[in-house]
């Protein structure tokens, strides 16, 4: 049994106990990952394609350790210019051992909900505030209160309409 998965960008096609080199993941050592972008499943010469995905499919794996690849030097040169650069690269790798490829019953998880940001509650009882507020924040508190019109109008006006 084999598949092809999708791990940080990149296709793998891993089996069971088998490590492969990935490219960094956040993720500490010994922790358990999953993988559900599993593209392509092999099971006893039964071939399942998803499009893209296959649903319910799952490729779990356990994180060995963090390294760092070979050095690769990038020189460039331009002849008869004296222009000569220098430079080194190490990619940052991650090692994992695949454990489990789950055929379906994966659950998928939900994307983590962010907060909403809170609107602001702006009293527009005295012309003291109005006449210290911006106008885009003049003209956000007349379009909350529905009067028309209140993006020709300038910062005078706005605090004449919304006072009435």
């Amino acid at each position: 049994m084999y598949a092809i998965v999708e791990i940080a960008g990149q296709q793998f096609k891993v089996a069971k106990d088998q490590k492969v080199y990935v490219h960094r993941l956040q993720e500490e050592e010994g922790a358990q990952v999953s993988f559900d972008k599993v593209l392509l499943l092999e099971n006893g010469g039964n071939v399942t394609v998803g499009a893209p995905a296959i649903e319910g499919a799952e490729v779990t794996a356990k994180i060995l350790g963090h390294l760092k690849g070979d050095k690769v030097i990038v020189f460039k040169k331009k002849r008869r210019k004296g222009y000569k650069v220098k430079n080194g690269h190490r990619q940052s790798f991650t090692e994992i051992q695949i454990e489990s490829i789950a055929a379906s019953g994966a659950v998928k998880k939900a994307p983590a909900k962010k907060a909403e940001p809170k609107a602001k509650e702006v009293a527009a009882a005295p012309s003291e505030d109005l006449s210290s507020m911006t106008v885009a924040e003049l003209k956000e508190l007349a379009k909350d209160k529905g009067i028309s019109g209140y993006t020709t109008l300038k910062k005078a006006e706005l605090i004449e309409a919304l006072t009435n």
